[in-house]
């Protein structure tokens, strides 16, 4: 194999494919703690499909534009994990996750005289599931933020009878000391989204066990209230947008909850940017 940690490796395979999942680490890293069984983490994966013939490049997180966050559960193979559990940041590990790896249900189904090839580089492991720090009240009438503090989730509501404005608010709650978020980069946020005036919640990350999810910030690729907003937040923050129409989804609003009309607001934990 070639390629220097944290950039996408080219892999050598031998002709004869090894059908039993193993793991080794190849790099252990000295950034942070590995990560444990349970936790997040946040990794760039090149794929390989190794049949002793075409051995073809099945994914890569380098081709996808940026890292991915993983949690660490029962639906990462155990063989994938104990590489993460031996893993620091700056670190690589490479793992043959064969049919053995698989649960019984689906090792019948699996293609014969195969197995996947996973090369793993450790991009870091997230120290906290939420900002943390001195709270302030953010300011907008309507608008109410509840902060437990340490791991809590915050609690947001907007059930008000106040005129939404008009223009896009960014409002510091819990204001970080990390770095300045740089539009490009792929940033770890946990999140809230409710409808101004009806309290309606459409999306929230904390709803959906509290694992952070990751996207890239400022290329277009969320709605363009979350470029403008959130590019610029220092990390460790937590801020509200209060999002317009025209910077949210447009006319056309975004599923069964989502009018063209709704103004968002979003409660955003910055954690970490890579």
């Amino acid at each position: 194999m070639t390629g220097a940690p944290n950039a996408k490796p080219t892999v050598a395979f031998p002709a004869k494919v090894v059908e039993t999942s193993s793991y080794q680490v190849l790099t252990p890293g000295t950034v942070g703690a590995p990560a444990k069984d349970g936790s997040s983490v946040v990794a760039n994966f090149t794929v390989f499909t190794w049949d002793g013939k075409e051995n073809k490049l099945a994914g890569s997180t380098y081709d996808d534009g940026g890292p991915q966050v993983v949690t660490l559960d029962a639906q990462v193979p155990e063989i994938l994990r104990k590489g993460f559990t031996e893993t620091k940041g700056g670190g690589r590990f490479l793992s043959v996750v064969a049919k053995d790896a698989l649960p019984a249900e689906q090792q019948a189904q699996a293609p014969p005289g195969q197995s996947q090839v996973f090369v793993v580089d450790v991009v870091g492991v997230p120290e906290s599931k939420a900002a943390q720090g001195t709270a302030t009240d953010p300011g907008v009438k309507g608008v109410k933020v509840e902060n437990p503090g340490g791991e809590a989730a915050p609690k947001l509501t907007t059930k008000t009878k106040e005129k939404a404005p008009k223009d896009l608010v960014v409002k510091t709650v819990i204001k970080g000391t990390g770095a300045e978020v740089k539009s490009g980069q792929s940033i770890l946020v946990q999140y809230a989204g409710k409808i101004w005036g009806s309290d309606v919640e459409f999306d929230s990350s904390w709803a959906r066990g509290g694992a952070p999810i990751m996207f890239q910030i400022g290329t277009g690729k969320v709605i363009p209230g979350w470029d403008k907003g959130l590019v610029g937040v220092p990390l460790g923050s937590r801020v509200l947008l209060s999002i317009p129409p025209d910077l949210g989804y447009g006319k056309a609003g975004s599923g069964d909850k989502i009018k063209g009309t709704d103004t968002l607001v979003f409660l955003v934990d910055v954690l970490a940017a890579y």
